[in-house]
């Protein structure tokens, strides 16, 4: 049995130093702390988390020196402005994600179809329906690059089995970059 040393070839690429390797490191940790923020940023909606066996907490109200509990008409005020920011909050993220849908759980909810009824009016032609079909196609295509954009933490994801890439920049045949 005999065979080739891919690593000490002359084609092989240089190995990167232990210095460059550490680099690469703390810079690829910073990216991927980088990630997580812009994640939190996007969905405040997930909300926090902690996995800390030390973190620990001091109720504030319970304690002896607390100030005393407000009025019932503040309560109630501050019960409505909290369902008011819950309800505004609903709508935002109802805003920032149409992919998620309506949902009903009202099994009272019911609707009449429009178009079976006897003053419908009549159907449109075969071109209109052909453009509104491209239309749609068309708001199809542009609804998911807006998806794309607000949520870059997906990623590129390829059916394609015959789908490659090659990295100019670290080819043989790239030109000579300079080291700072």
């Amino acid at each position: 049995a005999f065979g080739r040393n891919y690593f000490k070839r002359a084609s092989a690429p240089d190995v990167e130093d232990i210095e460059l390797a550490n680099e690469r490191a703390v810079v690829l940790a910073e990216v991927a702390s980088l990630k997580k923020l812009a994640a939190d940023y996007l969905h405040p909606e997930v909300g926090v988390t902690s996995t800390d066996g030390a973190a620990f907490g001091r109720i504030f109200f319970n304690r002896a020196s607390a100030p005393d509990m407000e009025d019932d008409e503040f309560a109630d005020e501050r019960a409505e402005v909290l369902a008011e920011a819950a309800a505004l909050k609903q709508l935002a993220v109802d805003y920032l994600h149409p992919e998620v849908g309506v949902t009903s759980t009202d099994g009272a909810a019911f609707g009449r179809i429009f178009f079976n009824r006897a003053s419908a009016p009549d159907m449109e032609d075969d071109e209109f329906a052909d453009e509104r079909a491209e239309v749609l196609a068309e708001a199809a295509a542009l609804k998911k690059l807006a998806v794309d954009y607000m949520h870059p933490e997906v990623g590129v994801t390829s059916v394609d089995g015959a789908a490659f890439g090659r990295n100019y920049f670290n080819s043989a045949s790239a030109p000579d970059t300079e080291d700072d």
